[in-house]
């Protein structure tokens, strides 16, 4: 297993009342060696402060993931960006994390609530250093990270949340880290815990937010790999290596296909069972169980349904009805958590022999439907961040 280690990262807003934009930006993007994270928050709301916040969060994770120094950054943000003439206020304030997959976390800070720091239900004090750079005061801490550990960046609408409503002052800093000390625990994850955070905002604000509202949430997760093995070999005589090769590596194993749990049970010397239990709505086929494999499932209409669950997550990740959908009881839903939720890199084994039942008349016969199912997917976890590989048998 690697010593290091890897981020979930998740963000969601709430726009002001009767605004369109939102004026708060999240850009998270990966970075040598790590993954940058950049929350911007613009003065004001409404398109001005969406423009002013896009651009200082593109400014910061372009130049910084291209290796200009902290200085450089913020002194093109200065000269770019214009400040209130009015109330003296810089147009757009930000919160930055540079994430290394050895665990190192550097954060910068400007005229922004502090970062939230969760360690094992407690939140750990963070040690700042300040200085001045283009005339503006940028607060600085380096910190080491350790699995299951929950960084939380907020923009002010989060601190301001109750505020003349539910709350005379609103929730203070100290309340929203009692709320997510409270609420986090190691099986929660980042999307979840956003999706937790801002729905609490939005009760406070009885759904009419007085200040756009955004949260960037990051866990830190240990390597978790995740081999799955869907269609039999070409050749019959690569039946063996395959299973063999499937097996071998670390982590959680998942086979989806009839036929293909036959031939994994088969190698193994073992046979494959029903479960009926994870079938509760009976629009899938029964999930099956073989002793040493996580998951088994049934092939094509299993993976169609798990590629629109994924599909859906990835467009909003912490929409509660996409939530929802991965914590359905059946074998869509089971792939689906456990590649979104359980997984850093994924191992795919896939047999490149043909079902005749799984070809359509009017596509080349070479062409099958499992094979176009199980490239969508693994396009959709590249684009979840998730490192793929696949090997053809």
């Amino acid at each position: 297993m690697s010593n290091r280690v890897f981020y979930d990262v998740s963000s969601k807003s709430i726009n002001k009342k009767n605004e369109e934009l939102c004026g708060d930006k999240v850009e998270w993007t990966p970075i040598e060696d790590g993954v940058l994270v950049v929350l911007s928050d613009g003065l004001g709301s409404g398109v001005k402060a969406n423009i002013l916040a896009t651009l200082t969060s593109k400014i910061i994770a372009t130049m910084m993931k291209g290796g200009a120094s902290l200085e450089d950054t913020v002194d093109t943000i200065v000269h770019t960006l214009p400040v209130c003439k009015v109330r003296g206020l810089a147009y757009s304030t930000f919160s930055v994390l540079k994430l290394r997959f050895d665990g190192l976390a550097q954060l910068i800070e400007f005229d922004c609530p502090g970062c939230i720091f969760v360690r094992d239900g407690m939140v750990m004090p963070i040690d700042y250093t300040e200085r001045e750079i283009a005339g503006k005061t940028i607060r600085e801490s380096t910190f080491q990270l350790q699995v299951n550990d929950l960084l939380c960046l907020t923009s002010d609408g989060v601190m301001f949340a109750g505020i003349g409503a539910v709350l005379n002052l609103g929730w203070n800093w100290e309340s929203v880290c009692d709320f997510l000390a409270e609420n986090y625990t190691d099986e929660e994850t980042s999307a979840r815990m956003s999706a937790a955070l801002i729905g609490a905002c939005q009760d406070l604000y009885m759904s009419e937010p007085g200040d756009d509202t955004t949260v960037a949430m990051v866990k830190v997760i240990p390597q978790q790999v995740v081999s799955m093995l869907s269609g039999p070999p070409k050749l019959r005589e690569d039946d063996g290596r395959m299973v063999t090769e499937f097996m071998s590596e670390e982590g959680l194993k998942m086979v989806c296909g009839g036929s293909s749990g036959n031939l994994v049970a088969r190698e193994l010397g073992t046979e494959v069972t029903t479960d009926l239990f994870f079938d509760a709505d009976g629009t899938l086929p029964a999930i099956g169980r073989i002793p040493g494999v996580d998951l088994t499932t049934e092939g094509v209409l299993t993976l169609r349904v798990a590629n629109e669950i994924i599909r859906s997550y990835l467009a909003d990740p912490t929409a509660e009805e996409n939530l929802k959908r991965l914590d359905e009881k059946n074998g869509a839903g089971l792939i689906a958590k456990m590649l979104i939720e359980n997984c850093t890199h994924l191992c795919m084994f896939i047999g490149k022999a043909i079902n005749p039942a799984h070809q359509n008349p009017n596509l080349p016969v070479d062409l099958s439907i499992k094979l176009r199912l199980l490239d969508e997917l693994a396009a959709m976890m590249r684009q979840a961040g998730k490192v793929v590989q696949i090997k053809y048998y």
